[in-house]
């Protein structure tokens, strides 16, 4: 595996098939646009325009991209079109580290001394209750206590989701009747945490977008309590996106990131679109890191992201160009 010897062996693969689709996209396109061409020269540069917009990069991020490209052209005076695949690996990874994106091999628990919290958000149909479902089982694999608030008591049927993911995953979950006060049932998660000494807390929020301000004052009222329980919670805030919906998720990502503090990015259903490049785009403009990608059913296939392995899944290895 080389360079990817940390990043195990049956990891990379799923990662692999996971993206073939945008990949099998991209490299088509890339291989067509350089056809005939020795240099890479004002009509390519236009064409990869295209190529990357059309893979949902989107158009802020994909201009960056290739201003980015552009002046290593001029600086470089001669750039092959047989290096353009590795420049633009090269620049697209420079991007994501920008915004933290970066190099993570194994899942997130810093050292607090007490339970580490995060709040999970996003509108429903993304898969947020499943990346919840998987985090607690990867969190409980690697031998954590794990706890799950269901605060979206907006829906019955949020709470018998979230119950079925903690007998799946093996942990407990705390949840009131339908119409609780959210603010409610995070105090009682916490609580509990803390009196069980857990080491990961994972609360649902509910995902309606129609009333943004009602969204507001609800996620604003769930942290504040959250406060008096454990000071300095929540200590990651987690938007699920469904990577599938390509622009939409952008409009998502807007509209969440207005209503509450947005610290970490998870991108669910990669796998069976060509629309990957949602990836890159929504952490360059919304300067969010991506924490998390999901590129399957099982639950392996929620993977830490890692943008070395991802780059090299998306864009294939130089030589492919």
């Amino acid at each position: 595996m080389g360079i990817f010897s940390w990043f195990s062996a049956d990891k990379k693969k799923n990662l692999d098939e996971g993206l073939a689709p945008t990949k099998e996209s991209v490299l088509k396109k890339l291989t067509r646009i350089i056809a005939g061409k020795s240099k890479v020269d004002d009509e390519v540069l236009d064409n990869l325009e295209e190529v990357l917009i059309s893979s949902d990069v989107g158009v802020t991020t994909t201009v960056r991209i290739i201003e980015r490209i552009e002046k290593r052209a001029a600086r470089d005076k001669y750039v092959s079109t047989s290096e353009l695949n590795r420049i633009l690996k090269e620049e697209i990874g420079a991007l994501l580290s920008e915004n933290n994106s970066g190099d993570q091999d194994d899942l997130p628990f810093p050292e607090l001394g007490g339970p580490y919290v995060i709040l999970v958000v996003g509108v429903n149909g993304v898969g947020k209750t499943t990346t919840i479902g998987k985090l607690a089982f990867q969190y409980k694999s690697r031998g954590k206590s794990v706890l799950l608030g269901a605060a979206d008591t907006f829906r019955a049927a949020a709470t018998e989701q979230l119950e079925i993911w903690a007998q799946r995953a093996g942990v407990p979950i705390v949840k009131q009747k339908m119409g609780a006060d959210p603010a409610s049932v995070a105090f009682d998660t916490l609580r509990s945490a803390v009196a069980q000494n857990s080491d990961v807390v994972i609360i649902d929020t509910a995902g309606r977008l129609h009333n943004k301000i009602s969204l507001m004052n609800e996620l604003t009222k769930i942290r504040s309590v959250m406060k008096k329980v454990i000071p300095d919670a929540p200590h990651e805030v987690l938007l699920v996106l469904d990577g599938s919906t390509g622009q939409n998720a952008f409009e998502q990502a807007k509209q969440f990131t207005a209503a509450t503090e947005v610290t970490a990015l998870a991108l669910t259903k990669l796998d069976g679109t060509a629309k990957g490049g949602v990836v890159i785009g929504i952490s360059d403009q919304f300067k969010i890191p991506v924490r998390y990608i999901g590129i399957g059913e099982k639950i392996e296939d929620l993977q830490v992201f890692n943008k070395t392995a991802f780059i090299d899944s998306l864009f294939g290895p130089d030589h492919e160009s």
